[in-house]
């Protein structure tokens, strides 16, 4: 196993730190640091960076900890620290990207069908603020589907967090450098290459991220924050190794 690099051990501090300072804090945390829906009125600016480090749960967190200690310091060492640092950040404003573009599709779509069945916008303003207190899984009229107004409303009110987005430019970046390194999977004792492991989880994802259904993890996962963050991580890696990036390295 390799060491671990001195950017992974920080990330993974300070990923912690704020996993157990949320649960000590609460919704306090989750209101200001969260990466909320930018009509909402919690959104702040600097939740693109701050929701990278904040998880919904104890798993969440494992899972994408366990991750960057995996891949995370053997990519650090053969990029180097800031252009590992410049991979993941950007890996993870991507995700955030695409997550928060494919929120305003589906937003517009739902408020669209609204405004088509003669509400105006202060009244699916009041449609929102009614079913974010009484969920959203609710008829509000015959004129408007059910679905429409989950979709309007888990739009606007879901916040994103976690560094999945970032996690998935690391394994996708890592795949581009040992695309035939052998990797496991708990009770799978065959050796499977990383394009495949890491190409075929993406994968998952995509199908996922078109269908709505859940294969791997929680229905409510950011599957489009995972296509963003390992697109970026994919692009950045290519162009760099395609360039000769051990000749040009920023140490």
């Amino acid at each position: 196993m390799s060491r671990l690099t001195e950017t992974v051990k920080s990330l993974l501090i300070i990923n912690v730190l704020f996993f157990f300072g949320t649960q000590f804090i609460g919704d306090f945390a989750y209101k200001y640091f969260a990466l909320w829906f930018p009509e909402h009125p919690n959104f702040e600016y600097w939740q693109i960076i701050s929701h990278m480090f904040m998880h919904g749960g104890f798993s969440h967190i494992l899972f994408n900890m366990f991750a960057l200690f995996i891949f995370g310091s053997v990519l650090e060492q053969y990029l180097g620290q800031n252009r590992f640092i410049f991979l993941y950040l950007t890996a993870g404003l991507g995700a955030a990207g695409l997550q928060i573009l494919f929120s305003y599709l589906n937003y517009n779509e739902a408020f669209n069908t609204y405004i088509d069945a003669g509400y105006s916008i202060s009244e699916i303003k009041e449609v929102i603020a009614y079913t974010e207190r009484v969920g959203n899984k609710i008829q509000i009229s015959s004129d408007i589907p059910r679905s429409a107004t989950e979709q309007l409303v888990s739009s606007y009110i879901t916040p994103m967090v976690g560094a999945s987005g970032a996690i998935f430019g690391v394994l996708a970046a890592f795949a581009v450098v040992y695309p035939n390194m052998p990797l496991f999977i708990i009770f799978i004792p065959i050796p499977i290459k990383a394009k495949y492991l890491i190409g075929g989880y993406f994968l998952l994802n995509v199908y996922s991220a078109l269908s709505g259904n859940t294969i791997l993890g929680p229905s409510n996962t950011a599957y489009w924050a995972h296509i963003g963050g390992a697109v970026i991580g994919f692009i950045t890696m290519w162009y760099w190794k395609k360039n000769e990036l051990n000749n040009n390295r920023w140490n």
